[in-house]
């Protein structure tokens, strides 16, 4: 499908805090019916911000019925802090949704998804899907702070379990999410979505008890769409290590294939 078939101009339905983070809305149908968890979106930012290239967000929850698909991130410059000042009802230029989506366990047995700060918004909409689908889901978030765990108060409806850890005890265990992942043994699959080095960890852990992980890849995506090669990650596959692109060949990576570095 042709970039130009994924370009939308969607109305922004409200935006909302969710501990430190931002919660944007946007009506936008055709995604929300197509959109699978793990892909992202590519929203266009104004040029005056100085930035001319698009930012990647995962996509957090899609509701289909209502249309709407929602995203969340962190304010951290210009640009984010412009797409968080935007009122209702203006429109945002977004391309979406892209990317390879998570795979389904393809064993009986529990999901586990484990998130770092607001990399975890990208793991609800499948621990919704694999719930309503009859599986049990557990959720492990951490953060530095309990303000900077995500979605604290909104698991509800997709985990059965939340276990949270902080790294200065403020919330939940005190230690990182790998300190929690001492009951996986059983699992059918880990899902992972964070900082590198955290998704480095928790491959390495979950491939020593031979449960398969699945990870959501946060490196740079300059264009979004496979042309820049600027986010890429070196992947075994059978024909050698490879370099590939986080935009298309992934974000979602299996765990125990990549090179981490």
């Amino acid at each position: 499908m042709s970039v130009a078939t994924l370009q939308h101009e969607v109305m922004i339905t409200g935006i909302r805090r969710c501990g430190a983070y931002k919660v944007l809305a946007l009506a936008a149908p055709d995604m929300a019916r197509t959109a699978r968890p793990g892909q992202f979106v590519n929203i266009g930012l104004d040029p005056d911000t100085g930035h001319l290239l698009r930012r990647p967000f995962s996509i957090y929850r899609t509701y289909a019925d209502e249309g709407l698909v929602e995203i969340a991130f962190d304010v951290l410059g210009p640009g984010t802090q412009w797409i968080a000042t935007r009122p209702a009802c203006t429109f945002l230029d977004v391309v979406g949704p892209l990317g390879t989506p998570f795979a389904e366990p393809t064993i009986d047995g529990r999901a586990v998804m484990v998130g770092g700060g607001y990399g975890a918004s990208a793991l609800f909409q499948l621990a919704h899907e694999l719930r309503s689908a009859g599986r049990r889901t557990t959720l492990i978030a951490g953060a530095a702070t309990e303000q900077r765990v995500f979605g604290i108060g909104e698991t509800s409806d997709a985990f059965d379990e939340v276990i949270i850890t902080t790294d200065d005890g403020s919330a939940g265990v005190r230690g990182l999410v790998t300190d929690a992942m001492t009951d996986v043994d059983g699992a059918a699959a880990v899902y992972a979505c964070g900082p590198m080095p955290m998704l480095a960890a928790v491959a390495a852990l979950a491939g020593s008890r031979g449960i398969a992980c699945h990870v959501a890849t946060e490196e740079f995506m300059a264009c979004g769409i496979g042309v820049c090669w600027t986010c890429v990650v070196p992947v075994r596959t059978s024909d050698g290590v490879k370099m590939q692109r986080c935009c298309t060949e992934g974000p979602v990576f299996d765990g125990s294939a990549v090179e981490w570095r």
